[in-house]
């Protein structure tokens, strides 16, 4: 089940940080040395990456001029390390480079940040970033024919384009992920541009990839947003609970080493530092395909590709069955006598290795599901620890476990139920309505997004057998969507309070949301209902796209109509763009029936 993997994504992409040459240990001294090769050899695809991520407005012809200057500091480099540059971190050179770019940082307004240094010059990029790409113009398109004439004639100069618009589109994807898309559509472009019917076949093969693009975008927002809002333990009892259920069979000890190489400096790929995320996810691999035998038997086939196709597969890659030895449950953590001191002796470790049992031995729970058991069993020995006979307090943990993933099993079920009820588009509507009253501050484009988003992860997930883990997981990575990456982002009290306080538990905390009150609706004046003239000659999908923003627009203005009257407003849109664009003035009639019969009808209520 692909749309399985995707939410079962090992954060694999954290890393040491190091100079420009990596260190050599004998064990890993291929895959330094291949990593880098790679490094060298895609010079320009990262610095095409980061430049476009940090300064998402800046021109094609602007990254050029970066590209050259970067390409200049390779060659240096390369024909003598004793320079110091050259000892530098390659991020900071690239930040270096783009502040002196002469007039840019004035241009974009990001001259605060090349005022600073080192690590507050990082975290400074690292906040001019905006999730947020309406201010970018539309995604060029090209006629199929157009396209492959242009691939033929100058193809670097295509590629790296199609490589810039892609990265600042999505300043938060991994530059692994990035590198992948571009050789995946270089593929693309070198098949249909020998095919007679090319726009069939560019079609056909952008959308896996593009899927693939969103999928991990989400994932990783929703990991980086984790561990910027609450720092590093949260991103171990992620990475803890993901490993332990793709690799059940790994012990302890070595899943603590392989967390190390993880977690050591896990900013740099939330922090944009392309070469040491690629550097770091190379890192992972390695550790993982040398330990191969006692870590997974599913990925053979993968330590033998290179990179980045390895990790790739590693990533894909089914988990591992579970070893017929294992326990339905670990009685250390619950049946001992001596629980208390042994979690007083190391707190962090034992909760990790309880995270670990429990995760390796329930592979049909999602990830927050499992941080969730993760924080009632911290609780839970809080209190028992404090008590006269903690033995008696704790017994009883599992039901506390099953308890909570019962609360968490009805909240699915109902939302399933809902999808079942309702059919696609009008769960899509129920989102949209929802989302619009409880984060009204969120711009049209962001909640359209986020509840379609919604009602596809049920649509994927309600028919499953796998339903439970495939929901809950889907469903909060749209949650980190909508929260975002920065720890400053804030949309309202009662939701910046479900996004800032446990990460484990916000879905039960939106659960409980009501709407704004604190919100003040726009006038009508605003210009919230816009018709525009080629709305007549919009393909289905385009005109549902404006029916969306509609319904966004129409609870932004009135958010205290209800879901009946919404319904009756859709049915009276869809109605008026049949009539107006069959009149001979469609301009003209939208302007008069979108006032009289929707507005009137609808906001004066």
């Amino acid at each position: 089940m692909k749309q399985l993997k995707l939410t079962g994504f090992v954060i694999f992409f954290f890393f040491l940080t190091e100079s420009l040459t990596l260190p050599t240990k004998p064990q890993d001294i291929d895959d330094v040395r291949i990593t880098k090769k790679f490094i060298e050899d895609n010079v320009v695809y990262i610095t095409i990456i980061a430049f476009a991520q940090y300064i998402q407005e800046a021109s094609f012809e602007e990254v050029e001029m970066l590209v050259k200057a970067m390409k200049e500091y390779r060659d240096r480099c390369l024909a003598d390390m004793t320079l110091p540059e050259c000892s530098k971190l390659a991020n900071d050179v690239l930040l270096e480079n783009i502040c002196a770019m002469e007039g840019l940082p004035q241009k974009y307004n990001f001259s605060h940040c090349c005022h600073k240094v080192d690590f507050e010059r990082r975290l400074c990029f690292l906040h001019n970033k905006k999730a947020e790409v309406g201010f970018l113009p539309p995604l060029p398109t090209l006629d199929p024919e157009e396209k492959c004439q242009t691939y033929k004639t100058n193809k670097e100069s295509f590629l790296n384009n199609y490589i810039y618009e892609v990265s600042r589109r999505n300043p938060f994807v991994f530059a692994p992920t990035l590198l992948t898309v571009a050789a995946r559509f270089e593929e693309m472009a070198e098949t249909c541009c020998e095919e007679q019917e090319k726009a069939n076949c560019f079609r056909s093969k952008a959308e896996p990839f593009i899927q693939y693009l969103k999928a991990l975008s989400s994932y990783q927002k929703n990991v980086c947003g984790a561990l910027l809002k609450f720092g590093p333990q949260i991103l171990q009892s992620i990475n803890i609970a993901v490993l332990s259920q793709k690799f059940p069979k790994i012990e302890f000890k070595q899943l603590t080493s392989l967390l190390e190489d993880i977690s050591s400096k896990y900013d740099g790929c939330c922090g944009g530092d392309v070469v040491h995320c690629i550097r770091g996810r190379s890192k992972v691999m390695s550790h993982i395909c040398s330990k191969q035998d006692s870590i997974s038997s599913k990925i053979k086939e993968c330590c033998e590709k290179k990179i980045p196709e390895r990790g790739e597969c590693i990533i894909y890659s089914n988990k591992d069955d579970r070893p017929n030895d294992l326990s339905p449950r670990e009685a250390k953590f619950t049946e001992s006598e001596n629980v208390c001191e042994e979690r007083d002796a190391d707190p962090e470790t034992f909760l990790a290795e309880f995270l670990y049992e429990y995760s390796r031995r329930h592979p049909e729970l999602s990830t927050p599901e499992l941080l969730r058991i993760a924080g009632v069993y911290e609780d839970l020995l809080r209190e028992c620890c404090n008590s006269q006979t903690p033995p008696d307090c704790y017994k009883d943990a599992e039901k506390k476990f099953n308890e909570t993933t019962e609360k968490s099993l009805k909240i699915v079920q109902r939302e399933c139920e809902h999808f079942q009820n309702l059919g696609k588009d009008d769960l899509k509507y129920h989102y949209l309505a929802r989302l619009t009253k409880i984060a009204p501050q969120l711009s049209t484009d962001e909640l359209t997004f986020l509840g379609k988003e919604m009602m596809i992860a049920l649509a994927t997930c309600c028919t499953l057998s796998e339903e439970f883990a495939c929901v809950d997981n889907l469903m909060d990575l749209v949650l980190g969507e909508l929260c975002g990456i920065n720890k400053n982002r804030s949309i309202n009290p009662t939701v910046d309070h479900c996004c800032k306080t446990n990460f484990a538990f916000r879905r039960s905390c939106f659960e409980g949301l009501e709407a704004d009150k604190t919100y003040v609706p726009l006038p009508p004046s605003q210009g919230l209902f816009t018709f525009p003239p080629d709305l007549c000659q919009a393909h289905n999908e385009e005109l549902q796209r404006k029916k969306d923003r509609f319904l966004v627009n129409l609870v932004k203005l009135k958010p205290e109509l209800t879901e009946e009257a919404l319904r009756s407003s859709l049915i009276e849109f869809t109605n008026v763009v049949v009539k107006c664009c069959q009149a001979e003035g469609p301009e003209a009639c939208f302007e008069e029936e979108v006032l009289l019969a929707i507005l009137s009808q609808s906001l004066h209520n």
